[in-house]
């Protein structure tokens, strides 16, 4: 890193943190330690690429979670919760024990970089915006959220509708557990 401004060389030795930086007719990438040199329009080409959306379900894909006096066979018994949150669901206090799937963190902030990531869960908003808000960890990379609300109840499931996330299914793909949740949409899913 010698021959780059003085400023990039400081960012490059105390930060971890992924940034561009421009100077003159270049751009630095910024991450982990790494300095990437790009020509100015190659910069501009990568970020003008139009990505896909990634729709991530919560419960039992992103995180396993249970309440009060309620354990699931998903976590081995006695493993302490990643989260604890405290919701208020018809005025009465629920607390939720929330584990993260492994890695979990690492995935989103490497897909992010490649997909809009979009939280689409059949749970209530109460409870799923608090989780995706722990998920997100002031990253802003789960911005649009859906909820059950959002959803399309039939035959006692909830059915996420993908056309409310955009209207060009050719750019959605969804990653969610449970078959059923996207049935209206088969094609476009990762199970």
């Amino acid at each position: 890193v010698t021959n780059t401004p003085k400023l990039i060389k400081q960012v490059v030795v105390s930060s971890k943190i992924r940034s561009r930086v421009k100077t003159g007719s270049k751009v630095y990438i910024l991450k982990e330690n790494l300095l990437t040199k790009f020509s100015l329009d190659c910069a501009e080409c990568l970020y003008a690429v139009k990505r896909k959306i990634l729709v991530l379900d919560l419960d039992e894909t992103l995180i396993h979670s249970h309440h009060d006096g309620v354990l699931r066979p998903t976590v081995r018994p006695g493993t302490p919760p990643d989260f604890i949150l405290k919701v208020v669901i018809d005025k009465h206090p629920v607390r939720f024990f929330v584990h993260k799937r492994p890695h979990v963190d690492f995935f989103l902030e490497v897909v992010s970089q490649w997909y809009e990531l979009v939280v689409f869960t059949a749970s209530m908003e109460i409870y799923g915006s608090a989780v995706a808000d722990k998920l997100d960890n002031n990253r802003n990379i789960l911005k649009r959220r859906y909820y059950r609300q959002h959803c399309t109840l039939d035959l006692g499931s909830y059915i996420k509708d993908l056309s409310v996330v955009h209207d060009d299914l050719s750019s959605i793909v969804i990653l969610d557990n449970s078959p059923g949740a996207y049935r209206s949409h088969p094609g476009k899913t990762c199970t």
